[in-house]
């Protein structure tokens, strides 16, 4: 199955009647399989143009993989404004830093900016948290951006699917996701009881 773009224009959409826009971020510079693997399973699937944003600790071989890709230092690009259209923001993986500077409003840079236009237009904000074992800040800030209209979404495994590498547990993740965008996606098997 491919991804399905939004239905006649709908949010997200490209006014121009292109694909639907997903803004991905990526902060600190561990797991960046999980950033890679989501840009590739999105690529893979279709329907979704991807815009990307990442941190200087997450800045390596990452790039390529994205559609379109922004400085983090470029606070006027056309992600930090609530008038471009899009699906949401997924932020994957995001540091503990990152998570900080959404539960506190602190926008001192692109990935943050778009995080916060995200909340602030009430679309979709998925944010792939890495850390563990968490402290009490950790646990607030992810009350706050909970509260604040996003979904805290740790890439836990999952075995109900059968996953025999970790590219399969990857690819759990991303599904994960890209179901809270409405994208359809084979990434793995679902559980049917």
């Amino acid at each position: 199955m491919t991804g399905t773009p939004a239905p006649g224009g709908g949010p997200g959409a490209d006014p121009r009647g292109g694909r639907a826009r997903l803004v991905v971020g990526m902060s600190g510079s561990s797991a960046p399989q999980l950033g890679a693997a989501f840009l590739r399973a999105a690529r893979r699937q279709g329907g979704v143009e991807t815009h990307f944003v990442l941190s200087a600790g997450a800045r390596r071989s990452i790039e390529q993989l994205a559609d379109v890709v922004y400085d983090a230092a470029d606070l006027g690009a056309a992600i930090s404004s609530g008038s471009f259209p899009t699906l949401g923001m997924v932020v994957i993986p995001c540091s503990m830093r990152t998570l900080a500077a959404v539960a506190t409003g602190n926008s001192d840079n692109l990935l943050a900016r778009a995080a916060d236009v995200t909340l602030k237009e009430r679309r979709r904000l998925v944010l792939v948290t890495r850390e563990t074992p968490l402290n009490y800040i950790h646990i607030r800030n992810m009350e706050t951006v909970t509260l604040a209209g996003a979904t805290v979404l740790p890439p836990v495994p999952a075995f109900y699917h059968r996953p025999s590498t970790i590219d399969d547990l990857l690819m759990h993740t991303c599904g994960k996701v890209l179901d809270q965008f409405g994208l359809e996606h084979d990434l793995y098997r679902r559980w049917t009881g």
